[in-house]
């Protein structure tokens, strides 16, 4: 009978080694992908094409930076990609245009006015997500899903569909180092990545260290517990979509700076690259868990993803395939990761 129970379960060495396998399994695919890359992709471990991807990757991971949050408190902001959009395009139009006050003035910014006007129209778009959710009880996925609709149909009316073109800004107005930003480069290393680097550590520093980071937990786990405790609920999830608009305003910035121009269908799909860094970085679909470092290193995934098969010529329709199936699963295993934990909790409470 001994040998038989034996037989039936995995012996507590087994469990745990399997348990650590399954969290750095993030670590693991990254190892994997960028290896199976760099033999199958020609060039792609040129120095070229590093810098390209990395640029590529932070546009990933400010935005799966903010829907972390977002997923943490247990909602979902569908809308990322089209505030991408909308943000690039109300900056194309303050560099081309200027905003007309009447009387014949016309009001011209410069590169920082322009960032700290699309950053408040990002976080002012976040806001209206997070009042749908809390003041109108409107589920997070229809609300960010309407939200993504006005968005893109504003950033086509912006311009009736068009591109604005040559955003390489005015010297007279300030505006001519807005495409520094994308292009710009400080002590070797891109701008973008300075950026991401100061989102991440702001964002890490949040989660892991103030009271607001164990609120989103704690909201996101048990919100009913949370609410109980005297957690604001509501302004906790204000914020976490507020922080979401305000990533995805940043990579709209980026964006129009890097290609010197807007596209109002700009960002079309980036949400689902961020829901996908995310969840592959560890962070739970159901809420109350996930790690800011996990979700940088799923955007490295999705990124070298994304890149490798475009060097080895895969179709995109093919590509977004694939990214559903990442998503899949990632999910199917961090469903096994918490069945294996409840496990080996449950092995530690018999030996006790």
């Amino acid at each position: 009978m001994s040998a038989i129970a034996s037989t039936a379960r995995p012996a507590p060495q087994t469990t745990q080694m399997l348990l650590v396998v399954l969290k750095a399994r993030t670590f693991i695919a990254l190892i994997l992908v960028f290896a199976f890359f760099a033999f199958a992709a020609p060039n792609f471990l040129s120095t070229a094409n590093m810098v390209i991807m990395s640029k590529h990757v932070a546009l990933n991971a400010f935005l799966a930076i903010g829907m972390t949050f977002v997923i943490i408190s247990g909602g979902i902001d569908l809308s990322v990609g089209s505030i991408v959009g909308l943000c690039g395009m109300v900056a194309g139009y303050l560099i081309l245009n200027g905003i007309d006050i009447g009387l014949g003035w016309t009001m011209q910014y410069n590169t920082i006015e322009i960032c700290l006007i699309v950053m408040v129209v990002g976080i002012a778009i976040g806001a209206v997500n997070g009042m749908l959710i809390t003041k109108l009880n409107v589920a997070p996925f229809i609300a960010t899903l309407g939200t993504l609709y006005v968005c893109r149909g504003a950033a086509m009316l912006f311009s009736d569909g068009r591109t604005f073109p040559n955003l390489s800004g005015n010297v007279e107005y300030g505006s001519d180092t807005f495409r520094l930003i994308g292009a710009g480069t400080w002590a070797g290393v891109p701008i973008t990545i300075w950026m991401l680097i100061a989102v991440a550590v702001l964002a890490a520093y949040i989660a892991g260290r103030t009271p607001l980071g164990r609120y989103i937990y704690a909201v996101g786990g048990n919100e009913r517990g949370a609410a109980l405790s005297g957690v604001k609920v509501n302004r906790i999830k204000l914020f976490v979509y507020m922080f979401s608009g305000l990533c995805a305003a940043l990579v709209g910035l980026i964006i129009s700076s890097q290609l010197v121009a807007a596209h109002p269908a700009t960002g079309q799909s980036f949400e689902l690259n961020a829901i996908a860094a995310a969840v592959l970085g560890g962070t739970s679909m159901s809420g109350g868990r996930g790690r800011i470092g996990g979700t940088i290193v799923g955007a490295f995934v999705i990124g070298v993803l994304s890149d490798g098969l475009v060097m080895m010529g895969v179709s995109s329709f093919w590509q977004t395939v694939i990214k559903g199936l990442v998503i899949i699963a990632a999910v199917v295993v961090d469903q096994a990761q918490q069945k294996l934990q409840a496990r080996v909790a449950l092995q530690a409470e018999a030996g006790a």
